[in-house]
């Protein structure tokens, strides 16, 4: 099951604007959002939703709009539903201070399987995406490599 308890450890909701840690559920529940993250290294977060959460993988060299080009993605924890689309500045000294913006958000459609959760801890996740703007349709591989889950960011 997922959980917001990593989320919520690493933060002080009196401290950032960031949403507190409430799982809950789209009315499509299959949300993706992009979002640019400019901390101490620029780097590009990709969210899906799923169980509850928004599962979330860092993107150290952001997206690729050319699908021959993969790019690593480490998953990190789950982010509440409502930070889907939140944009703002988490202020310097703080768990990943710096400034959010959403590059792309829209819905997912997933190729293999009804249920994602499952999917995604087994690594077998594939899917496309349907976005507002820049995000590559055919962007969508999650698989375990040994220790780490990864994406692959196709």
């Amino acid at each position: 099951m997922a959980s917001l308890t990593e989320y919520k450890k690493k933060r002080k909701f009196n401290k950032t604007p960031e949403p507190g840690p409430e799982k809950k559920r789209t009315k499509s529940g299959r949300l993706f959002v992009v979002q640019k993250h400019r901390a101490t290294q620029l780097h590009y977060d990709f969210r899906l939703e799923a169980d509850g959460v928004l599962k979330s993988w860092a993107v150290p060299k952001g997206p690729s709009l050319d699908p021959a080009v993969k790019r690593l993605a480490m998953q990190v924890e789950d982010h509440p539903v409502d930070y889907a689309d939140f944009e703002g500045v988490i202020p310097e000294g703080e768990y990943g201070g710096g400034t959010v913006m959403v590059w792309d958000i829209g819905t997912y459609e997933p190729e293999n399987t009804d249920d994602v959760g499952a999917a995604l801890r087994k690594g077998e996740l594939k899917f496309s995406l349907n976005g507002e703007k820049d995000s590559p349709p055919h962007w969508g591989q999650a698989e375990k490599k040994g220790w780490q889950e990864k994406g692959l960011a196709q």
